[in-house]
Order: structure tokens, then sequence, then C-alpha cells
């Protein structure tokens, strides 16, 4: 699919169509659409109107909402390397499932998980805006909370998000934390048990590979998680969200290219990707950035039972980690077939 200037000299040519939405669409389906729109929006512009906004009002009449903010930002500054501020009233809102529907997405558990232990979950692929990840761990939607009964999950996001006035107090609404390994350590180390850390192990730099069919994981030289889990003695359990990547086409971008080149440098500089994807769009189906309606299985596997070692060997962290990959290639070989991947794709790791 084209993008950029592509995609206008496309539009240009006689055989490209531009294919609308029918009017006659379900308001079912359109409050899907409206659901997606917003977490879209979250994601790709929401922090930077925190951000103008919190600095815009501070040259208005209303000056003293940014000056109180900031006094409360100042006191609370450790809490989201503390376990963060989940309000579960929210994590419930209808919207929610309304955005789980626009998929679908489905959460599919394999195993029990016994709440009196604590969880590294590794969350595979990352994909573009990690669908599979927010609507089964930050929300109601997908049954987490029945399906684990005693488990709580915390996704991990970058810490810069963290440090953006205002939506730092939306991300912690929904149990996301930072990526950092003091906030995870500190709810792993905490008294009583039932944490479940989810970390996309993959992280922004598996996004430049995230596109249709790929099944690439940057997990050969990512021990960070599992050293984490061997030093607190919780339970390592592989998790593959078949879909994930399959509601962005991307463009290309391989290894070598000018553009591969730049996005890694950013991505080093910044600690975020700027992958160039696209999909469809709000009353059309042919270019945009709203996710295609392709259904997305989250798949949580066994549990690696994991002793707490808090100063792992090198040879005894190459251990764990091999057992890893081994149980996350065979849940993926288990599953494909059920999920349309076709016999002879297998997972590759760089």
């Amino acid at each position: 699919m084209p993008f950029g200037p592509q995609l206008t000299l496309s539009c240009l040519h006689s055989n490209m169509k531009v294919r609308f939405a029918p009017a006659s669409v379900p308001l079912n389906r359109r409050l899907q659409t409206a659901s997606v729109l917003f977490w879209v929006f979250s994601f790709l512009a929401l922090a930077q109107c925190c951000i103008a906004l919190f600095f815009g009002l501070l040259f208005t009449r209303c000056w003293l909402i940014s000056v109180l903010y900031a006094t409360w930002w100042f006191v609370d500054w450790e809490t989201p390397s503390q376990g963060g501020r989940r309000i579960h009233l929210l994590c419930k809102l209808p919207m929610w499932s309304y955005m789980r529907d626009y998929f679908p997405i489905q959460l599919v558990k394999t195993a029990d998980l016994d709440p009196r232990h604590n969880y590294v979950f590794g969350f595979h692929p990352h994909g573009i805006l990690v669908a599979g990840a927010f609507t089964n761990f930050c929300t109601y939607a997908t049954g987490f909370w029945t399906l684990y009964p005693g488990l709580t999950p915390y996704l991990l996001m970058l810490p810069l998000w963290f440090r953006v006035p205002f939506f730092r107090d939306y991300l912690m609404c929904g149990g996301l934390i930072p990526s950092d390994k003091e906030s995870a350590s500190y709810l792993l180390r905490q008294k009583g048990s039932g944490n479940a850390v989810i970390i996309a192990v993959g992280g922004a730099p598996e996004a430049l590979d995230a596109r249709p069919g790929a099944y690439t994981l940057q997990l050969a030289n990512k021990k960070g998680f599992v050293k984490l889990a061997m030093e607190h003695g919780a339970h390592l359990v592989p998790i593959f969200s078949f879909g994930e990547n399959e509601v962005f086409e991307q463009v290309e971008n391989p290894r070598g290219t000018w553009l591969r080149w730049v996005q890694e440098r950013l991505q080093r500089v910044m600690g975020i990707s700027l992958p160039l994807f696209h999909a469809r769009g709000i009353f059309q189906y042919s270019f945009g950035l709203m996710p295609y309606r392709k259904p997305i299985y989250t798949v949580v596997g066994k549990p690696i039972w994991v002793r707490r070692n808090e100063n792992p060997t090198d040879e005894e962290l190459d251990e764990m980690h091999e057992l890893y990959i081994d149980q996350l290639c065979k849940l993926f070989e288990e599953h494909k077939g059920h999920y349309g991947i076709p016999e002879d794709k297998h997972l590759s790791f760089v």
C-alpha cells in the first residue's frame, strides 16, 4: 500500500479509487471505530496536547492550574515507579469493550497461574502500537481478572511518557508503569504476591520490523527481563499475540537502507522508534492511521518456574534465557495452526 508522497501520486492514477465506508454502517461498529480512534490519538498525539495545555495555561487566566499541578507533580514524582495508580472504574469503561470488538481481540489461557507467586510476562511481538497488550492487560475487556484470579497485571511503557504532565496520570489510570528496572523490581519485591509485570521484550526496535507476515523478534540479546525474574524469583511466562503485526502496514525499511539507518539513529537518541505505518481511515478503507479490523489472539503460555538467585552467573542467565526461547517457540508452534499461520512459518530471532 502506498504512503506519503507515493500516496498522492497513486491517487491520481486512473485505476486508484478510494473505498469509502457505506453510510449504513451500524451504530455498534461506529462506536467501535470511535473507541479505537481515541486509542490511536492517545498514543500518537495526546502527550503533545498535554504538554501544550500545561504551558499554554501559564499564559492565561488559568495559570494557577499549571502551578498547582506542577506542585502536585513534584510531590507525586515517584508514584509511577511505585506501582502507579490504577483506577479500576476507568479500566471497566464500555469503550474498551468496543475497542476489543473492533479487531476483535481475545485473551487465550493455556495454564493456571498460582496467585501466590509473582510473574514476569514476556509479550511478543511488540507490533506497532501493542494493541493486544493494552487491551488485555490495561482494561477489563478481555477478562484477565476472571481468567487469572488473584493476579494484577502491570504493563511497562517507556519512562519518557511518565515525564509528560497530565499524560502520566492518564497512563497510570490503566496500570501502566515505567519500563525501567526500578519500577518492575518495586512490584516484584513487595510483600505478598500476585503481581504480573508485562514487558514487550522487543521494545521500540522491534516495532521497526512489525508488518503483516513478519515473525522476527528482538530477543537473541534481550536478557534483562530474565535476569529480573531470577533476581526476584518471579516465574517467567511467554506470551505470543497472534495477529499483532497484521493490523498495520509499514513502509519497507530493510536493514542497510537509509530509512532504516535514520530510524535506528533516532531510536537510540530519543528512546522511541518512528515506524512509518499506515492502514485504513475513519470513513474510508484505502489509507490512514486507523488499524485494520483483523483479529488478535493473545496466547498466554505456561509458567517457567524460576528459583530466586540474586546474583546469577552468565552461564545460569544464558541457560534460563535459552529455556525461555524454547518455550516461546513451542507456544508459537503449538498454536499457529489455529490462527491461520502457514506450517512453514517459524520464529526467527535477532
